[in-house]
């Protein structure tokens, strides 16, 4: 079921799974505002659900800014969602070699900057990112 939709992402929850599903915005200057207000709804939605588990997908992702704006995003969403109760956040990777890049900095930045409270995976294949999410907690320990 759809949570909510904007122009930038839509929250598509399965209540059977307890897994939410979004797709990491494009990342272009002129978004950046409303980028994070579209965080700051979906980490109140995701507190309201009580969600555990989410899907990042950054398959599509486009990032036309520059590694400081988009580590700010990351840093952003990554606080945000550390004042949730998720236990689990797998993430496709993108076919994009220079976002991958980016985006592996950007996970370094905020692993190092704060504790975060839930399991942070990478993935290729949708499939195995729903199986590891699916999976019981004892086999969530970060990779």
């Amino acid at each position: 079921m759809i949570l909510f939709e904007n122009s930038i992402v839509r929250l598509n929850y399965d209540p059977g799974t307890d897994i939410l599903e979004v797709a990491y915005p494009d990342l272009h200057g002129y978004l950046l505002p409303e980028i994070k207000h579209t965080i700051n709804k979906m980490v109140d939605i995701i507190k309201n659900y009580d969600v555990k588990k989410l899907l990042l997908d950054s398959t599509q992702t486009i990032i036309s800014v520059g590694e400081e704006e988009s580590r700010e995003i990351s840093m952003y969403l990554a606080a945000g969602l550390s004042r949730t109760r998720l236990q689990k956040v797998a993430r496709l990777q993108s076919s994009s070699e220079g976002v991958e890049k980016v985006s592996e900095r950007n996970i370094e930045q905020i692993k190092a900057a704060q504790q975060l409270p839930f399991a942070l995976r990478n993935f290729r294949a949708k499939a195995e990112a729903l199986d590891w999410l699916k999976a019981d907690q004892s086999s969530s320990a970060p990779a």
